[in-house]
C-alpha cells in the first residue's frame, strides 16, 4: 500500500510511495478557469510504475500537477535512481530527449509571430545556404510535422546491421561531436524519402533543421536563444542545453542503456555530449520545469511563450499510422478516454520521459524511467497515461451476446518510440 504525505516531491522508497504536495497555484493556470479533472487513480498509476521497473528500467516515477484554485502536486514513485541503490527522485534532473522537440517549435513559432519566418515557404530559405538542396522544397510547417520525407539520421548512427546498442552507443554517441550541419548531410545524402506533406514519418533530422534555422535567423548560438526567450523568461532553474558538455551538473538521475543482450547488464549512459540528436533531443530538465513549461505553452498568449494562434497552430495535430496519436508542429497529441492530451515523449540513451497536459491547463503529467532501448519500459510509461489524466474507470459490466458492455472500448495506448529516442 502506498503511503501518502503532506511534502513536496522527495527521495522515495524502492517499492513506492506517494508523495502529494498543496501550495499556490501559478499565475498562468489560475487565469484559466476552475474546472476541474477527474482524481487522477494513484493505484493504477504506480502498478504502471512497477510494471515498468519490472520490465527492467531501475526505477520509475511520475508527477501528476492540479493547477488552479487548489495546486495539488502528486508524486509517486518506485525503484532506484542509481544501480548503487540511491532511491527513485521524482524533483532530479534527466536528459528529456525528444520532449526537446517542443521548446525548439516554440522558438520556431515565435519567430514567426515575428514575421522571419513563413512557415508555409520552403525551409531551404531560412536556412545557411546549401544546407538541403535546392530543388528540396518542403515547408517549415511539414518538417515540424515530421511530413517533410526527410529521412533520419539517427538510423546511421544507431542501427548498423553486425552491432549492438552499446557497441555503437561507445562508438559513436557517447563522446562523439558532430556538427549539426553534418547531421543533416548525414539526412541528405539518402535522397528525399517521399512526397512531401504526403505522409508521416518521424524524423529526429527535423528538429536538427529547425535549430539551424532558430540559429541562421537570429544570428545567435541555439543555447542562448533557449536561454533568453524560454528558460529564463519560465524561471527554469534546472533547464540546460549544454552541447557538447557530457555531464548533467546538480543532483540528477542515472540513465541507463539496455544492452540488446539482455544477459549483459546494463551501461550507465548518463554522460555524453548528446551533439548527434542536437535540438532534436539534448535538453536536459527536471518534472517541475516540464510541467511549467507545458503549463505556459498551452496558456497560449496568457503563458507568454506564444500566442492563441500559434498554440493553434500547434495542436492542429495530424493523424499518424499509430492509434490514439496525432502529431502537430512539434507537439503529439493523444486521445485519452476522457479527452486529448498535448504534449511529447522522449527516449534518449538511458532515459524515457512522457509530458503531457490537457489544453486546459488544469493538469499535466510528466512520467519517468531510467533506462532505454526497452519497448516494454516504454509501454510501462505509456500505462500510467490514462489513470494519471483520466482517473479510474466505471466497473464493467459482464458482456453477454445480447449486451455487449458500454465500456468495452480498449482505453490501452500503443508504444511510440519515436525511432529510439
Amino acid at each position: 500500500m502506498a503511503k501518502i504525505s503532506l511534502l513536496r516531491p522527495l527521495a522515495v522508497a524502492a517499492a513506492g510511495v506517494v508523495l502529494l504536495a498543496t501550495g499556490a497555484a501559478h499565475a498562468v493556470a489560475a487565469d484559466q478557469g476552475t474546472t476541474t479533472a477527474p482524481a487522477p487513480d494513484t493505484a493504477a498509476v504506480l502498478a504502471a510504475l512497477q510494471a515498468t521497473t519490472a520490465a527492467g528500467a531501475p526505477g520509475a516515477f511520475a508527477v501528476i500537477r492540479d493547477h488552479g484554485a487548489d495546486e495539488t502536486t502528486r508524486s509517486l514513485a518506485t525503484g532506484k535512481a542509481d544501480l548503487d541503490g540511491t532511491p527513485m527522485n521524482s524533483s532530479w534532473r534527466f536528459r528529456v530527449g525528444s520532449n526537446s522537440k517542443m521548446f525548439a517549435a516554440v522558438l520556431v513559432m515565435q519567430l514567426a509571430e515575428q514575421g522571419r519566418i513563413d512557415l508555409d515557404q520552403p525551409l531551404r530559405d531560412y536556412l545557411p545556404a546549401g544546407t538541403l538542396p535546392d530543388t528540396w522544397t518542403m515547408t517549415g510547417r511539414q518538417v515540424m510535422e515530421h511530413r517533410a520525407g526527410i529521412y533520419d539520421h539517427t538510423n546511421d548512427l544507431l542501427e548498423q546491421a553486425g552491432e549492438e546498442t552499446t557497441s555503437a552507443f561507445e562508438a559513436r554517441i557517447r563522446t562523439n561531436v558532430y556538427e549539426p550541419r553534418d547531421l543533416v548531410a548525414m539526412s541528405v545524402k539518402h535522397g528525399q524519402q517521399y512526397t512531401p506533406g504526403s505522409r508521416y514519418s518521424y524524423s529526429n533530422t527535423d528538429f536538427v533543421l529547425m535549430g539551424l534555422a532558430v540559429e541562421h535567423l537570429t544570428g545567435r548560438p541555439y543555447a542562448d536563444v533557449l536561454r533568453d526567450r524560454i528558460i529564463e523568461p519560465l524561471g527554469l532553474r534546472k533547464t540546460s542545453f549544454v552541447v557538447p558538455d557530457q555531464e548533467i551538473q546538480g543532483a540528477h538521475v542515472t540513465g541507463y542503456l539496455t544492452n540488446d543482450d539482455r544477459t549483459k547488464p546494463l551501461l550507465d549512459s548518463t554522460e555524453q555530449t548528446g551533439s548527434w540528436v542536437w535540438t532534436a533531443g539534448a535538453v536536459i530538465s527536471d518534472a517541475a520545469d516540464l510541467d511549467r513549461f507545458l503549463t505556459a505553452l498551452v496558456a497560449g498568449s496568457s503563458g507568454g511563450l506564444v500566442s492563441d494562434d500559434s498554440l493553434k497552430q500547434m495542436t492542429a495535430a495530424l493523424p499518424t499510422p499509430t492509434a490514439k496519436i496525432g502529431y502537430g508542429l512539434g507537439l503529439r497529441r493523444i486521445s485519452l478516454s476522457c479527452g486529448d492530451v498535448y504534449g511529447h515523449g522522449g527516449i534518449v540513451q538511458g532515459f524515457q520521459t512522457q509530458s503531457f497536459a490537457g489544453l486546459d491547463g488544469h493538469r499535466s503529467v510528466v512520467v519517468f524511467a531510467n533506462a532505454s532501448n526497452n519497448g516494454a519500459v516504454t509501454q510501462g510509461l505509456m500505462n500510467a497515461l490514462e489513470p494519471a489524466f483520466c482517473g479510474k474507470k466505471p466497473a464493467v459490466a459482464p458482456r453477454t451476446a445480447f449486451a455487449p458492455s458500454a465500456f468495452a472500448e480498449d482505453d490501452a495506448l500503443p508504444v511510440v518510440e519515436d525511432t529510439r529516442i
